[in-house]
């Protein structure tokens, strides 16, 4: 069964991980480096651009063994890959890899990096959550076909912390690439220059890139942070009600304290609500992405056809090109 072509999209990465059964774990696209420190914990980035073949660069690290690295065997598939890259990667609390891909680990830890390529190519699991974000397409545009005949295509490749060292991971390479030393506090600053290197490797004649970053769930940890400040606001407030004694100094310090607790539940009850809303639009739009609209718009024709109403919009549709304004604009 062959890999299709998917979107490149966060709210499509994200649930692509979750049906593969990972939990604590989400994709944001950035716009910014500067957008990292905002997300933390950060367990790895992927990036894309637009591929232009290479010489093939030799693996730069003595410690390739403690490293998670597969090849790229198929097509259609690196986004997933790179994804794949980073998560078998991660040992962090709040993380969970689900039975089926810790096992797949376990299974697959002694493989070469193609071994690993084509374990991962023969996942009946993998395969199939990606496959399900793939478009209906029972019409092919020939502008698709345009598309293939360029040439153009596009790469992903993950930037990934292990061991202490800074790795790039990229599918078509023979290994791991070892950048620089970094520690898991650090690793964000470090690894800022190797992505605009690569950037300024191409600025000359291609300007689409994109960055997206693996993080921890943001509803998962605004839930948590939410428990904690709600239970210190209850203590805060339990604090001023027995007021007792307290001189007019400490009972104002204790209200504004208390007044201070109130505001972060505030602020993060609404961070919450706005994280949920973007994974029910993420769900929907995905929804929207699977959903054949074709039969449809197929019956919708004939239904007009039917009530003879094709006629007048056909008339209507041609109208503005035969009087010299095709795109309906005031000359």
């Amino acid at each position: 069964m062959e890999w299709t072509t998917i979107e490149s999209d966060p709210g499509v990465f994200t649930e692509l991980i979750e049906n593969i059964g990972v939990k604590g774990v989400q994709v944001e696209e950035l716009w910014s480096l500067d957008q990292l420190r905002e997300l933390s914990p950060v367990f790895g980035l992927v990036f894309l651009f637009k591929w232009k073949k290479e010489p093939v660069r030799p693996a730069t690290t003595t410690d390739a063994g403690q490293v998670f690295f597969a090849k790229q065997v198929i097509s259609n598939a690196c986004a997933t890959q790179a994804i794949l890259n980073i998560l078998l990667n991660v040992k962090a609390p709040g993380l969970d890899l689900g039975t089926e891909l810790a096992n797949f680990r376990e299974f697959v830890s002694d493989f070469d990096p193609t071994m690993k390529g084509l374990a991962i190519s023969n996942s009946d699991l993998i395969r199939t959550a990606h496959n399900s974000f793939a478009r209906p397409e029972p019409l092919v545009p020939d502008n698709d076909k345009d598309d293939e005949k360029s040439g153009d295509a596009y790469h992903f490749i993950s930037y990934v912390p292990v061991g202490g060292k800074l790795f790039e991971l990229d599918g078509l390479q023979e290994g791991p690439i070892e950048l620089c030393d970094c520690t898991d506090d650090d690793w964000l600053d470090k690894v800022g220059p190797h992505i605009t290197a690569r950037m300024e490797r191409y600025a000359a004649s291609e300007i689409r890139f994109n960055l997206m970053a693996l993080v921890g769930n943001r509803a998962d940890i605004y839930s948590s942070r939410l428990a904690a400040a709600t239970a210190q606001r209850d203590q805060l407030a339990a604090a001023a009600a027995a007021a007792d004694g307290m001189s007019d100094e400490d009972l104002a310090h204790a209200q504004a304290k208390l007044l201070e607790a109130e505001t972060e539940v505030a602020n993060l009850q609404e961070a919450l609500a706005a994280e949920q809303a973007k994974h029910r639009t993420w769900h929907e739009e995905n929804v929207r992405r699977k959903h054949n609209y074709v039969p449809f718009l197929f019956q919708l024709l004939k239904l007009m056809a039917a009530r003879g109403q094709m006629g007048p919009l056909l008339e209507r549709a041609r109208r503005p090109a035969a009087a010299g304004g095709g795109n309906g604009t005031k000359q």
